[in-house]
């Protein structure tokens, strides 16, 4: 994660070929086209190429930024060789929108919330700014949004989401994702229960593992803040073999519950709130898109599809029930009942294999994915 260019790309080709040697007993002649997908943000030139534009997720390999990322496997895949040719380079949204398409042809839109949180939508040419004069054989593009980090003065952000975002290894980055993906929101609440610990004396002296970014992780808060029990016997245990904080009173027990409902509910409805820009950009909320003015209650709602992927909206109950309440808020039941989120799995891989099978045919024109 933070050594040569060269040295990751030759893990991923190492890791490649021992999955080959383990699963082919024989290596066919034919060379094999391999979908890449590559969850950073890329200028992407092609459906081939792109060029890293900066690293997330803790990477930080200096000598790749601003370098073509196909290449870089693809010479490491020489390097190791492996018959193979990468022919496909996509990000992971990319991907969950391919296999959600390939499972539902109302699909326009991907969503992962998980670790991190991104989108991508499908959307005409002639609607991106960006693309005027490139047009393309289907007349639309997948774009890649990298909505983890927007920013907006309109964002509910608070004084934990200022310190966390100062302190983490990235500041004035990813500004939406540390609000709603999993890999933060644990420690939002460990921030939260820190503040009461030092101003009241609700959870008793204040726990030195109260000062340790990062020592709460989401899927904790999770089990908290679903703990049915009647003594919260989980949040109880929890507290005290995570964070030190043993013996509180079942009244202290339910604030921490409360404050993990308050910092999984703000996430889910941000998380909706975003999907719902999607529609709305695209005219599915029955609007004639974000340049067609007010909303028209003469355009047919049509079913609209937007695939997700990501373990806390699957695995998370009560975000995924926050989100679905805040889609059906802000849209109105009317035009809600229209939209449908579909949960996929592994888009990241099956996706841009999809994606790589869609450019192995001889005639890729007549191969419609989108």
């Amino acid at each position: 994660m933070t050594g040569r260019s060269e040295d990751l790309f030759d893990f991923i080709a190492s890791s490649l070929y021992q999955f080959v040697e383990k699963n082919d007993s024989v290596q066919s002649p034919i060379t094999k086209l391999l979908g890449f997908t590559f969850s950073f943000p890329v200028k992407q030139t092609s459906v081939l190429s792109g060029v890293l534009i900066k690293w997330t997720k803790g990477f930080a390999i200096r000598d790749m930024v601003e370098k073509e990322v196909a290449g870089a496997l693809q010479q490491a895949l020489t390097r190791k060789g492996l018959n193979m040719r990468v022919s496909v380079l996509v990000n992971d949204t990319v991907g969950t929108l391919a296999l959600g398409h390939y499972h539902d042809a109302d699909t326009v839109a991907a969503v992962i919330i998980g670790t991190g949180t991104n989108a991508c939508y499908w959307e005409r040419t002639d609607a991106i700014i960006k693309c005027q004069g490139l047009l393309t054989t289907s007349g639309g593009m997948v774009v890649n949004m990298e909505w983890g980090n927007f920013w907006s003065s309109h964002l509910p952000r608070t004084s934990y989401d200022i310190e966390l975002d100062a302190e983490s290894p990235n500041p004035n980055d990813q500004g939406f994702e540390k609000m709603i993906s999993g890999m933060y929101l644990g420690d939002i609440v460990r921030r939260v229960i820190l503040r009461m610990s030092e101003e009241s004396d609700v959870f008793g002296p204040v726990s030195s593992r109260l000062y340790l970014p990062f020592t709460l992780r989401t899927p904790l808060m999770a089990a908290m803040h679903e703990d049915d029990s009647p003594e919260l016997t989980q949040v109880a245990r929890i507290l005290k073999d995570v964070l030190d904080i043993p013996d509180i009173p079942l009244k202290a027990r339910k604030l921490v519950v409360k404050i993990c409902d308050v910092v999984t509910r703000r996430a889910a409805r941000l998380a909706a709130a975003g999907i719902v820009g999607i529609l709305k950009k695209i005219g599915r909320d029955r609007s004639g898109g974000i340049t067609g003015g007010r909303s028209r209650s003469d355009i047919k709602m049509r079913r609209t599809a937007v695939a997700v992927e990501g373990s806390l909206y699957t695995q998370y109950t009560m975000f995924r029930e926050y989100l679905h309440e805040a889609l059906n808020e802000i849209l109105g039941e009317d035009i809600a009942r229209h939209v449908v989120v579909i949960v996929t799995e592994d888009g990241s891989g099956t996706g841009a294999a999809l994606l790589a099978a869609s450019h192995s045919s001889e005639n890729v024109n007549n191969i419609q994915l989108i």
